[in-house]
């Protein structure tokens, strides 16, 4: 693959990917989420967006989680998930779009109960999760 500064598409595109703080990668490093650029017809590479590294962020923090309590989070006794959402709401997990039901599932609870254990450990926090 040409290089982002000498295939003539990457060229154009390049002030649009750093406002929006993307990156182009190879064809051979492409992942399904990624965008293809294709230039009459021929693969030249794929934007990354940032958006993409978050969400395999929020899926690191629940694996990590699920290691240090020994096992998927959706086993855990009551005590076990409340842990585990203090755990991931310490290191910034619910920062992150779409967290509060992308964690619900992984505990095999409802939303509303993700809320509850957040207010719980937080009683002055109210609903201002963002998530």
């Amino acid at each position: 693959m040409p290089k982002r500064a000498e295939h003539p598409l990457v060229t154009a595109i390049a002030p649009l990917l750093d406002r929006i703080d993307a990156t182009v990668v190879p064809p051979a490093e492409r992942r399904p989420e990624d965008v293809p650029l294709r230039w009459e017809g021929e693969l030249v590479g794929a934007v990354r967006l940032p958006g993409a590294e978050l969400t395999g962020a929020l899926e690191r923090l629940v694996h990590e989680v699920e290691t240090e309590l020994g096992g998927e989070l959706h086993r855990l006794d009551r005590a076990g998930k409340q842990r585990a959402v203090r755990l991931l709401e310490e290191r910034g997990a619910f920062t992150m779009r779409k967290a509060v039901a992308t964690i619900a599932e992984s505990l095999g609870v409802t939303r509303f109960t993700v809320y509850n254990y957040l207010n719980r450990d937080q009683p002055d926090r109210g609903n201002s999760t963002s998530c």
